[in-house]
């Protein structure tokens, strides 16, 4: 399946990252696991490999390697840590709404920055009381002046406490055309960020709160115009999001698999390995049919957005794919440890957490569902992937 989608700087890059992930992300995951707190020094010296800048063009300092490449970064580094791989996919949400409707101005201000690792992006669209009703956003811009001022707050920010540039999506106005997007430095009067709150998962990771009281913005940090901020939105979710969030499942899903099939080869019962006993070896060779599907299905959905190909189904059924058949997996790896697999001394209840984090971002099961119901159907709206081609679409690679 690589051979198929995969160059060969597809092929080293995946090593590189293996490598890096091995000597550099994995000896940190017990105190992540132990602590909760996010690790910025981590987050900072994945940063500097240059990785938040897959899809930035060489124009901007970037690497230019497309959806494909960006996939096997946030795959490789989920396979040793969800938190660190979700790391990279948040960046990249911050990374699209730049590429996409950033100003020459803005491309060349940040996206040099971001590439170098110098800059973390966020982006910052969910409210308590709206969650994935985008048009429900309540947080407002105000103009004055030269400037606008911002108040109210979001959630589940990823990358809330390492993030150095936040897209904020807030109400300039009335209905769909009522919501606009700004670029929000972190060090700005009336910016604060909340709490850090334990979570089940993705300890490492960050997704917490952000206020803005009479936060003041200049207008130069207007991305687009006004009422473009439902695009900023429903682009980086469709476009990045899925495929991001589809790609953290990949390598967590991975991880499942490897150390299920390392623990029955471990594991002896009546004189022979555990993977023997039939019931068992059905478990795994599900397991192997869910991860081949999964990859086969998130590989060539971002084959297709780096070919500027319409493929907003392939993204959502890519989701909820990898999603569904992560969670899936770590349920029969949890019930092939039996007790074992309950204890923190075995990484197999971390994937399983890791796991379900995946499912409620960029849209739960039911929403890709339902979208995908509308492409059968034929009612489907517009097509993200279509619209955005000539900035989505990446050169091939030798």
């Amino acid at each position: 399946m690589d051979g198929y989608f995969a160059s060969r700087l597809h092929h080293q890059l995946r090593a590189q990252v293996r490598d890096f992930a091995e000597r550099e992300v994995r000896p940190r995951i017990p105190a992540m696991e132990a602590t909760r707190a996010v690790d910025r020094n981590l987050s900072l010296l994945i940063a500097r490999q240059g990785w938040l800048g897959v899809t930035i063009s060489a124009d901007f300092g970037g690497m230019a390697l497309g959806h494909l490449a960006k996939t096997l970064i946030i795959e490789e580094l989920s396979r040793v840590s969800g938190a660190m791989g979700a790391m990279v996919q948040a960046s990249q949400l911050g990374v699209a709404k730049i590429v996409h409707f950033g100003d020459t101005e803005q491309k060349k201000t940040w996206l040099p920055a971001i590439a170098a690792g110098e800059c973390l992006p966020t982006i910052a669209v969910t409210e308590p009381e709206s969650g994935g009703h985008v048009l429900g956003i309540s947080a407002t811009a105000v103009r004055d002046g030269d400037d606008y001022v911002l108040n109210g707050r979001k959630v589940y920010v990823g990358n809330s406490h390492v993030g150095d540039l936040h897209g904020v999506v807030v109400r300039t106005g009335p209905g769909s055309h009522g919501l606009t997007a700004f670029l929000v430095e972190s060090g700005r009067p009336g910016f604060r960020i909340g709490e850090q709150k334990p979570t089940m998962g993705l300890h490492g990771f960050s997704f917490g709160e952000l206020f803005f009281d009479n936060c003041r913005v200049p207008a130069a940090n207007r991305l687009g115009e006004e009422g473009d901020g439902l695009s900023v939105a429903y682009s980086s979710s469709v476009l990045y999001g899925r495929a991001n969030l589809t790609a953290v499942s990949l390598g967590i899903h991975q991880a499942i698999l490897e150390e299920t099939t390392r623990f029955c080869e471990q594991r002896h019962r009546y004189g022979r390995p555990l993977h023997e006993l039939p019931s068992v070896k059905l478990k795994l060779g599900t397991m192997q049919s869910r991860l081949m599907t999964s990859r086969l299905a998130a590989y060539h959905a971002v084959h297709l957005l780096d070919a500027g190909m319409s493929c907003d189904a392939e993204l959502m059924n890519a989701k909820l794919v990898n999603v569904e058949s992560a969670i899936d997996s770590a349920r029969n790896a949890m019930e092939i440890h039996a007790a074992a697999g309950l204890f923190t001394d075995r990484p197999i209840e971390r994937y399983m957490r890791d796991a379900l984090h995946m499912f409620a971002p960029a849209g739960t099961s039911d929403v890709q569902l339902l979208r995908l119901a509308e492409v059968a159907l034929g009612t489907a709206k517009g097509q993200w992937s279509q619209r955005l081609s000539d900035a989505v679409r990446m050169a091939p690679t030798g």
